[in-house]
């Protein structure tokens, strides 16, 4: 019989999404009570960056797995305490999107995540740095950020908010000229939104880069033209995985892109606002995040 005790670490996000649920934590506790030979820690991240401080100590104190509870924000946070260490690291989505962890199959509802936590294996996943920042979803610029800078001071976080502010703000925003260099290969191109994807979608099964995947050591960039407002059902394909069919879409793969444009622009990392650039360098990262995944069929 193995007496091994495997340290979990939690680190919580207690505003992530529609905010802090007070029976959170005992459900943590009780999944980790079912478990045998584990010990549960959890930590409550106190201001912005806390969670990659609470994730690089848990190395150094004998974690086996550490958990970010939260959205792609916190899953962000956490990645970068654990990049490139042997530490496991797991999601339990509690964000207004959750798009890692949607595209890596693991549960909405809370329970369900727990069960499936402590079922999981860990996957070598790969991750992406742009303009020298982590990122392991999602990352955009263009429209898409000006968006997401916005959304970032809006109170009103959901779904409901998001397509609230993208509907009046697309009316004025104008698209970019962007000069790419992918994988050595120089392209001119105007574009609306250049989404840099790792996984396949940005949150609420809305898929930017249906084809992703996490393990390929590649990355996709999604060029999209201003869709004319009479295209209005051109949202659908987000949801229904048919983007990559579009004649206002164009997917690239490489592993190296630097993007030069015209002005500089809004852009976002994994959702969060980043500020502004006029120019990107985005390379993938392989293999270099020990992430606990839901054994599922097909590649993550």
């Amino acid at each position: 019989m193995n007496s091994e005790v495997n340290k979990v670490l939690f680190i919580v996000n207690k505003y992530a999404g529609t905010g802090y649920q007070p029976e959170l934590e005992g459900k943590i506790l009780d999944a980790c009570e079912k478990q045998e030979n584990v010990a549960c820690t959890i930590e409550f991240t106190r201001s912005r960056g806390h969670a990659t401080t609470l994730a690089r100590e848990a190395i150094g104190k004998g974690f086996v797995k550490v958990i970010a509870v939260g959205g792609d924000g916190t899953v962000n946070e956490v990645a970068q305490g654990l990049i490139h260490s042997a530490v496991n690291m797991g999601i339990i989505p509690r964000g207004s999107g959750n798009g890692l962890a949607r595209h890596l199959g693991i549960p909405i509802k809370i329970n369900d995540a727990l069960v499936s936590l402590f079922k999981s294996s860990a996957i070598d996943m790969d991750t992406m740095m742009i303009n020298n920042q982590l990122s392991l979803n999602v990352s955009g610029i263009g429209f898409d950020g000006h968006i997401a800078n916005l959304f970032g001071t809006d109170s009103k976080r959901g779904l409901a908010g998001y397509v609230k502010l993208t509907v009046k703000e697309f009316i004025t925003f104008k698209e970019l000229d962007a000069t790419l260099t992918v994988d050595g290969k120089n392209l001119d191109r105007k574009a609306f939104i250049i989404a840099i994807a790792n996984s396949s979608q940005y949150g609420n099964n809305a898929r930017i880069a249906p084809t992703a995947s996490v393990c390929d050591q590649l990355l996709n960039i999604t060029l999209l033209k201003k869709v004319p407002v009479y295209r209005a059902d051109f949202v659908l394909d987000f949801f229904t995985g048919k983007l990559g069919n579009s004649r206002y879409c164009e997917v690239l793969e490489a592993k190296h892109v630097t993007i030069k444009l015209n002005v500089p622009v809004a852009y976002h990392i994994d959702g969060e606002p980043s500020g502004i650039a006029d120019t990107f360098d985005i390379k993938v990262i392989p293999a270099s995040l020990k992430m606990l995944a839901p054994v599922i069929a097909g590649k993550h």
